[in-house]
């Protein structure tokens, strides 16, 4: 059985939207290899579809197709008050944002080992469970 992961929103907005093609080509293995394990949050959702507005990719009604086909494809969690109170320990902790700890406490949450992000430490540890890994790093 493959692990379960978690996709930071940075991974999604260099897939849909990246001038980078390399980034891009990244993002689009990643997803597509994880297809079937790969977790997000609403906190994703929103910040994904904040992120191809500001970007002004094509129009509004195409960044709302994109969330939705995000909807219908992956397993979308919901932010609980638990998420919230552990984010504001996993801040303490280790020094991460809270926004970040958000998205570290959502992952732990769900079950996920690996976290996919080009915003936190690559290869650090969380809790001795999930591992962050920045997929765009040489």
């Amino acid at each position: 059985m493959t692990d379960k992961v978690f996709i930071d929103t940075n991974v999604w907005v260099y897939l849909y939207y990246s001038e980078d093609i390399s980034k891009k080509n990244i993002a689009d293995k990643l997803i597509t290899e994880n297809f079937e394990n790969i977790i997000i949050s609403t906190q994703i959702l929103n910040e994904l579809y904040s992120a191809l507005v500001k970007k002004a990719i094509n129009t509004k009604g195409k960044v709302n197709d994109i969330i939705i086909e995000t909807i219908a494809n992956f397993n979308v969690v919901d932010i609980s008050t638990f998420d919230v109170i552990k984010a504001m320990e996993i801040k303490d902790r280790y020094g991460f944002s809270y926004w970040d700890s958000l998205v570290i406490a959502s992952a732990l949450e769900s079950g996920c080992s690996i976290l996919y992000s080009e915003d936190m430490q690559h290869n650090q540890l969380i809790e001795n469970t999930l591992k962050i890994i920045n997929p765009f790093k040489n």
